[in-house]
């Protein structure tokens, strides 16, 4: 009797060991996994090859056949892009202190105008509602270099040519930003809204205090496209600015990569491109989890 339960006991332990599953080899598998590495490689490759430029001495931007990796780092174009360009008309600082202010300015307002426009339209609903929603989605469908003429007559009438309003002013409600936080305000509980007004909060209070926080993921990606499309745009003060020491970094990147002295500028171009790209990457990096939980309940791709 003993031994029929030391081995019965002995059977149920073995039954209750947990079973190794042995993953099986899938060709299929492999296969995607070699193509997502091939299209990674693809796609990082120029930004490689852009760190490398600005690292790289005179000497080897010019060697042929041309070099995608610094042998011999240097950090000359960098004490280069600040020395030559702070001795000209306007330091390179200018133009960074330009890019910045209007870039903040830029994304701070777009982030408050569009949020409070969204929720009123959504949670208020006022007469036309409806019909200006319409002129959003219709917004969407036009480029924005098409709506730089009509923006540049009204700029000018204004009398903001060649001022930070007019990079600032015209990028403030873009339609795209509206509709982001638009599709996100649908999502707020009108019941919890309903009862911070029975408790005797004001409409202002309820959005500071109640909205805003549940529409962090949305306002939060709608500072991080705002920040991008506006540190890179060079179309905007190229149309509105006059001056050059208006000039954003973008633009001041494009001036530096012409004209005279192009030899003896390309490794300063090359760093100046590294830092221009840098702050985009490095946003885009700290908020990528926001920008994808906002994709994920909007119902928009990215």
């Amino acid at each position: 009797m003993s031994k029929d339960k030391s081995n019965k006991s002995l059977n149920g332990a073995g039954q209750n060991r947990p079973k190794v599953r042995r993953r099986r080899f899938k060709f299929g598998k492999f296969i995607l996994y070699i193509l997502i590495g091939c299209l990674l490689v693809f796609t990082a490759f120029p930004m490689v090859a852009m760190i490398s430029r600005a690292f790289m001495p005179l000497e080897e931007l010019f060697i042929y056949p041309p070099r995608i990796f610094v042998h011999s780092p240097t950090l000359s174009n960098f004490g280069d892009l600040f020395t030559s360009l702070n001795s000209s008309t306007v330091p390179f600082t200018r133009y960074v202190f330009n890019s910045l202010w209007v870039t903040i300015v830029t994304v701070f307002l777009s982030v408050v105008i569009c949020s409070m426009g969204a929720y009123g339209m959504v949670k208020h609903k006022p007469i036309g509602a409806a019909a200006i929603f319409t002129v959003v989605i219709a917004a969407l469908s036009f480029s924005n270099h098409v709506t730089k003429i009509p923006n540049y007559m009204v700029v000018s009438n204004l009398g903001l040519i060649n001022t930070y309003a007019a990079l600032i002013v015209p990028s403030i409600a873009t339609a795209y930003n509206f509709f982001l936080v638009k599709q996100f305000c649908e999502q707020l509980p009108d019941s919890l809204l309903e009862a911070a007004r029975i408790d005797g909060a004001k409409e202002f209070r309820i959005f500071w205090t109640i909205a805003m926080p549940l529409l962090k993921p949305a306002w939060s990606t709608l500072a991080v496209f705002s920040f991008v499309s506006n540190w890179n745009d060079s179309f905007s003060p190229l149309v509105y600015i006059t001056s050059d020491a208006m000039k954003t970094l973008p633009l001041a990147l494009q001036t530096m990569a012409g004209g005279a002295g192009v030899v003896a500028r390309s490794g300063t171009v090359g760093a100046a491109t590294l830092l221009t790209t840098a702050p985009t990457i490095i946003v885009y990096t700290i908020m990528r989890g926001r920008v994808m939980e906002t994709m994920t309940y909007s119902g928009i791709k990215s």
